[in-house]
């Protein structure tokens, strides 16, 4: 009888090894060498170790193996090819709009946390696309950045949104679609301050 639990990491199916209850973490970095998520705290409060199951970000530290058994996993090595399914483009680009975004403004640090507020800016970007610097706030409040560089991080967001949905509006016209959204320039550029706990929410 065989051992082994079937998950489906970054487009291919695999077989891992590892104990039911091993946290997915474990299996991404030991079992299967994926180099993205991180450990951080062990505790889901920091959100370095964040991946994508079936589209939705979790916390993978606490997550079993048992959990996404025949499930598809996502991690910032496949985001690219995920975000092409995503968009349903012919072929995956080099980076997401996201991972693109965060070089065009200077938002790297250290670089710690960027996996799990990569993976969540994706997340949410894929359900809203357009959201409001208050819904950014919001849906990465929990990931921390030991280096503070949340108001770059927030405007990567905005400027990744507006590039994704300018290029939805390409490809609409393109296909004599109507056009339904305003061009990326438009997007609102608000000041961004420094959030006053360790999220990012004011």
């Amino acid at each position: 009888m065989s051992n082994k639990i079937k998950i489906r990491v970054d487009g291919r199916m695999r077989e891992v090894t590892s104990p039911p209850d091993t946290p997915l973490l474990y299996v991404l970095t030991d079992e299967l060498a994926v180099q993205g998520p991180r450990f951080g705290c062990g505790l889901a409060q920091c959100g370095s170790c964040s991946v994508l199951v079936d589209s939705s970000e979790i916390r993978s530290c606490v997550t079993p193996l048992s959990a996404v058994a025949a499930k598809s996993v996502t991690t910032l090595e496949g985001l690219p090819a995920w975000y092409a399914k995503q968009e349903k483009l012919a072929k995956a680009p080099a980076l997401h709009p996201v991972q693109q975004a965060i070089i065009d403004e200077q938002a790297a640090q250290c670089g710690y946390c960027y996996n799990g507020m990569i993976i969540q800016a994706a997340d949410l970007l894929s359900k809203n696309h357009q959201p409001s610097e208050a819904q950014i706030r919001e849906a990465m409040n929990g990931h921390l950045c030991r280096c503070g560089t949340y108001p770059r991080m927030i405007k990567a967001i905005q400027r990744a949104a507006g590039v994704m949905q300018a290029a939805r509006i390409d490809e609409r016209n393109a296909t004599g679609a109507p056009e339904v959204a305003q061009a990326a320039g438009e997007i609102e550029t608000a000041d961004v301050r420094l959030p006053q706990s360790s999220g990012m929410t004011r």
